[in-house]
């Protein structure tokens, strides 16, 4: 059975014919199949007999009554009703008898609700839409109720229509409306009614809700703190429940899973959200492969019917192989483009920025081959990469043509194409109108730095019109054997977690964890679609002594703040492990939207904001004393000199 949602709305109109106008249809109506035998009754209970989108050929005869937002009226002869489920056209009656209708219909404004009662009568030959779902048929109207009248409108909602991310987020509410927030939000909810299905029914996992009021826990993003009554003392908002599904493990409940809301208090970060939704699982006796094979029978389980099958199992690559061959542990594997390791190439090489590189320990030189970069990238976008390379990262990239006289200039690139250049061209398997990019660095360092220009040069040839990666393809990729621990940015003696204090070390380095921990790998598993990191999981601690030795000896942190951790491992811990997916970045990526702020209902801006409500904002004093809270307020330029010569001063 088809799902309510049968395809997209449309917003605006084709031109008219003599008493009907032709609806502008997806040409790719988008069909979800649910798993339940019934078709859902969408008119239960409320005061309609049927949707706007649900009438056919089969309905003619039928008295009808409608409810829905008046989306597009002309020539006051009939007009196109809409709600959740579709278009429907009306005929507005025009005989006097029916004035009092005429006169509801044709004076109600663009996106008044209203509600029609009518007849459904078939369209006559030549004015039917093959387009539109209900195009074969139109509603005779005989009653009609204005049910809410619409002011104007900050912004029309039409998919056409050109509204800045600000304006959409000011008036949620009426984006809400347009076509694709509507099967955004739908697809989304029935992505995840086929997970709940898969992981409940046919599996057996139990779903938990855990606490959103928690207290502060080492390592982590930062997190959100909450003022209770008791002085000095607050809660914390979980960055995730990680914590409790292992607690959940300890207790018996062997299978756990949730729709888990999470918070991190990151400040402005491009496409991050304060609070996000997660998929949240866990498994007791469980191993890395046991784990995958869940997700990806998951994910396929619960893929729409209107993208192309997902085939599993996914691919899956060690960490050091995707830092070197992409430069990030989230590599796009949908184009090539790989990053190549030329260091034996340049041993002997007489260019002073190579050899310098490599005389120093993990000194490396990395090549990467732009598929037709000869031809499609300008000076500047070439001077804009060094540019890059130098400010970001401190280092110097060479742009290398196979045609000498192409290298502007550059006596080092001419040089290296006179000395190397065979050398390069078979290793890279170049051709005439490639570009290589060549840097010289620490290892991590240079194969970082080639990653980001891998996808900058990507993005400049898609400008110029060159398909590298197919918007259709979904590339799935488990990344594996990530390192336990990294050296922190800010004292690199000092080790913090990759993934997270409570991931167990790989079995086959166990040994290292107390001599060399730096060489300690882990039995941490990301999932990466398209470049996207939306799932990371591992298999945990399980052992309180170890767990103590990682937090106390290895990391340094307070084991006081966990000590409800380490007690309940004592008390007859399970092997376990498991994931989350990150929902919103998951639909993000299913359903083509440009930011997560479209496949969420109510998000915040950029800054954290909610511009609907002016959330965060400002409380009065007097409601801030039973929390022992004082504000200190933000002084401009003046007032702080003025406060300066005044030591004596409070804060308030």
């Amino acid at each position: 059975m088809f799902s309510c949602w049968l395809s997209r709305l449309c917003g605006e109109l084709s031109t008219p014919t003599r008493r009907t106008t032709q609806l502008i249809w997806s040409s790719a109506a988008r069909s979800m199949v649910l798993s339940s035998q019934r078709i859902p009754e969408l008119s239960s209970f409320v005061a309609r007999t049927n949707t706007c989108g649900e009438l056919r050929s089969s309905h003619l005869g039928q008295e009808v009554t409608l409810c829905g937002w008046i989306q597009f009226r002309r020539q006051n002869i009939f007009l196109v009703l809409r709600d959740f489920h579709g278009l429907v056209q009306v005929v507005i009656p025009q005989d006097e008898s029916a004035a009092s209708v005429k006169k509801i219909l044709c004076e109600a404004p663009m996106e008044s609700v209203v509600q029609v009662s009518g007849t459904v009568i078939s369209r006559p030959p030549g004015q039917k839409n093959p387009k539109m779902p209900t195009g074969e048929i139109e509603i005779k109207v005989k009653t009609a109720k204005l049910l809410n009248s619409c002011k104007k409108l900050p912004f029309e909602i039409k998919d056409f229509m050109k509204k800045t991310e600000t304006l959409r987020l000011q008036y949620r509410y009426l984006d809400l409306r347009s076509v694709q927030m509507q099967y955004n939000l739908r697809l989304r909810s029935q992505m995840v009614m086929k997970m709940r299905e898969y992981l409940c029914n046919l599996h057996g996992f139990v779903d938990v809700e855990t606490p959103t009021l928690f207290k502060r826990t080492p390592g982590g993003a930062k997190e959100f703190v909450i003022p209770s009554r008791e002085p000095g003392k607050f809660y914390s908002l979980p960055q995730s429940p990680q914590q409790f599904k292992q607690l959940l493990m300890v207790g018996g409940l062997d299978r756990y899973f949730q729709v888990a809301r999470c918070y991190r208090d990151e400040g402005s970060r491009p496409d991050r959200q304060p609070e996000f939704t997660q998929i949240d699982i866990e498994m007791s006796f469980v191993d890395q492969t046991g784990v995958q094979s869940l997700i990806e029978g998951l994910l396929q389980y619960s893929w729409p019917s209107d993208k192309d099958p997902l085939v599993v199992p996914f691919p899956s690559m060690p960490f050091a192989e995707a830092l070197a061959s992409y430069g990030t542990d989230k590599p796009d594997t949908r184009f090539g483009m790989k990053i190549v390791d030329v260091s034996d190439m340049f041993r002997n090489t007489e260019v002073g920025f190579l050899q310098d590189a490599l005389s120093k320990p993990q000194g490396t030189v990395k090549a990467i081959c732009i598929r037709k970069g000869a031809k499609y990238l300008k000076r500047k976008d070439i001077e804009s990469i060094r540019k890059f390379a130098a400010d970001r990262f401190n280092e110097e990239v060479l742009p290398i043509f196979l045609k000498t006289n192409e290298n502007w200039n550059s006596p080092v690139a001419k040089f290296i194409m006179e000395e190397q250049g065979l050398g390069l061209v078979k290793l890279l398997e170049t051709q005439e109108e490639d570009m290589v990019l060549l840097t010289a660095g620490e290892h991590k360092k240079a194969c970082s730095l080639m990653g980001k220009l891998r996808l900058e040069c990507a993005d400049l040839l898609e400008a110029r019109g060159v398909v590298l990666r197919d918007p259709a393809l979904f590339s799935f990729l488990w990344v594996v054997d990530f390192p336990l621990f990294l050296p922190k940015e800010e004292n690199p003696q000092e080790l913090e977690s990759a993934h997270h204090p409570f991931t167990a070390p790989h079995p086959s380095d166990i040994h290292l964890l107390y001599t060399e921990p730096h060489k300690v790998r882990s039995q941490h598993y990301d999932l990466v679609l398209n470049g996207n990191e939306i799932g990371g999981g591992s298999i945990r601690i399980h052992n309180s002594e170890l767990q103590h030795y990682v937090l106390d000896t290895v990391l340094k942190e307070d084991v006081k703040l966990l000590s409800h951790l380490l007690q309940a491992l004592d008390y007859g811990a399970p092997p376990h492990g498991g994931i989350a997916l990150g929902l919103d970045r998951l639909m993000c990526l299913v359903t083509g939207a440009p930011s997560i702020r479209d496949v969420i209902a109510f998000p915040k801006s950029f800054r954290g904001h909610d511009l609907m409500s002016n959330a965060p904002d400002s409380i009065p004093p007097e409601e801030l004393k039973p929390y022992h809270i004082q504000v200190s307020w933000p002084m401009d330029a003046e007032t702080e000199k003025s406060s300066s010569n005044h030591p004596c001063r409070s804060e308030s």
